[in-house]
């Protein structure tokens, strides 16, 4: 009965949910090792007219392959939040996420922060991605978000 339970709490995630990726996206390291040989100038003389299979067939393996990564949310703690502030270092960043309880104007009370995640520039670039691909797919659907405020209360 406790195997049963704890088979619920963890889920598997193909690796590309897990980082925004999609299938023919290419993280940072991959789309520079391309740029590289997309100049048309090579240092060995060779034609562009050659064949180049070698180099290009390993990439799209990798690309095709689905990994799963088991995650366990059991004991993630759910909060909402309608306010963000954005600060770090030259090493990380540090998001910090509050319930903003008066979001017209400027707030008499100060906001509370609530959650803090810090995360190193990688990380948050892939979050970057994953964030603006779910919006874009959301905007797709729905239509446009409009993020001020304002102008969503004079529009209704």
């Amino acid at each position: 009965m406790a195997e049963d339970k704890e088979q619920e709490d963890t889920n598997e995630v193909p690796e590309d949910e897990a980082t925004g990726m999609t299938e023919g996206d290419t993280t940072d390291d991959e789309a520079s090792d391309d740029g590289a040989s997309d100049d048309g100038a090579s240092d060995d003389g060779a034609s562009d007219d050659a064949p180049a299979e070698e180099p290009t067939a390993a990439p799209a393996a990798l690309t095709k392959q689905r990994v799963a990564i088991q995650v366990d949310d059991s004991d993630a703690l759910c909060t909402y939040a309608n306010f963000c502030r954005v600060t770090g270092s030259p090493e990380e960043l540090i998001v910090d996420f509050a319930l903003n309880p008066q979001p017209m104007g400027v707030p008499t009370t100060p906001i509370q922060i609530k959650q803090r995640t810090v995360m190193n520039y990688f990380t948050a670039k892939r979050l970057l991605a994953a964030l603006q691909m779910s919006v874009q797919r959301h905007e797709a659907v729905f239509g446009v978000l409009e993020t001020d405020i304002t102008k969503r209360v004079a529009n209704k």
